[in-house]
């Protein structure tokens, strides 16, 4: 188990599936610029039903054609205008989201003016996974993104940082740490108490107007302990995955593929209803 905990963190995406057992997922798109299914129709106009576009953000050392493989189709076959980018890496390279977290926030405000200028909506809806579910606070908090979100769904997001159950200290021992830290800045900007994450969470983890949503699992192995994923505030609103599906034992990037994520995100983007139930033995029907 901690040789797994320590290969999430530091080795290149495309050993991730078969680190953590997840033989049904193709590893990171070689092009990362390819978009997932169902992503990028910049012809897409919101309908009545799903008045606003949605925008996906992936996860450190990911990419949008590998973490959004399943969520975005779904998302396109329930009628919603889907959105997805790269961020914090170099172009077309397929490891991504590890520069400094600011930066790719930046990143992130350029890519939703995009969608509403295409779009012609005023506001998005978005769902990241793990930095993903984050790194869109910083956009909120501090450039202007509060006005232009409506919701933010985040999937084991790192929102307070992560102790890697100790992992953090003994790479800084054997200077494992530092050399991580180096290649990816936004690997050191979510350790638990970082910098970043002081700046990050002073004040109040949410800002008024968006609604924050955050879906955890116990068995993350990466962000560690997992109740630093959730938020305070009353426009947040935290779920365990086990508190409504117990045998459900996807970790932190099986989740990414996981069924009842996907409808617990359909919910949650449902301007109609509320984001449970759900049939834990046949999310999608």
């Amino acid at each position: 188990m901690r040789f797994r905990r320590l290969k999430s963190w530091a080795v290149i995406a495309a050993a991730i599936p078969t680190a953590i057992g997840l033989t049904s997922v193709v590893a990171p798109a070689a092009h990362a610029e390819t978009s997932p299914d169902g992503a990028n129709d910049w012809n897409c106009k919101p309908s009545f039903l799903h008045p606003r576009p949605v925008v996906l953000v992936h996860g450190t050392f990911e990419n949008m054609a590998f973490n959004w493989q399943k969520l975005s189709p779904a998302l396109k076959k329930a009628g919603y205008c889907v959105y997805a980018l790269n961020y914090g890496g170099a172009k077309d390279a397929p490891i991504q989201g590890t520069g400094e977290i600011a930066e790719s926030a930046g990143q992130l405000a350029t890519f939703v003016d995009k969608v509403l200028a295409s779009t012609g909506a005023s506001k998005v809806d978005m769902v990241g996974h793990s930095q993903g579910g984050m790194m869109p606070r910083y956009y909120l908090k501090f450039l202007g993104g509060a006005a232009k979100v409506n919701k933010l769904i985040g999937v084991v997001p790192s929102n307070h940082g992560t102790n890697l159950d100790g992992l953090v200290e003994l790479g800084s021992l054997l200077g494992i740490t530092q050399a991580v830290v180096k290649a990816a800045p936004s690997a050191g900007e979510q350790i638990t108490d970082s910098d970043f994450l002081k700046k990050l969470n002073a004040g109040g983890d949410t800002v008024p107007g968006p609604q924050y949503i955050v879906l955890s699992t116990k068995y993350d192995e990466v962000v560690t302990p997992y109740t630093s994923e959730f938020l305070n505030g009353s426009n947040a609103q935290n779920v365990l995955l086990q508190d409504k599906c117990a045998n459900d034992t996807n970790a932190h990037v099986g989740i990414a593929f996981d069924p009842v994520m996907i409808k617990f995100v359909l919910n949650s983007l449902d301007i109609w209803g509320p984001y449970w139930p759900i049939d834990c033995n046949n999310p999608l029907g």
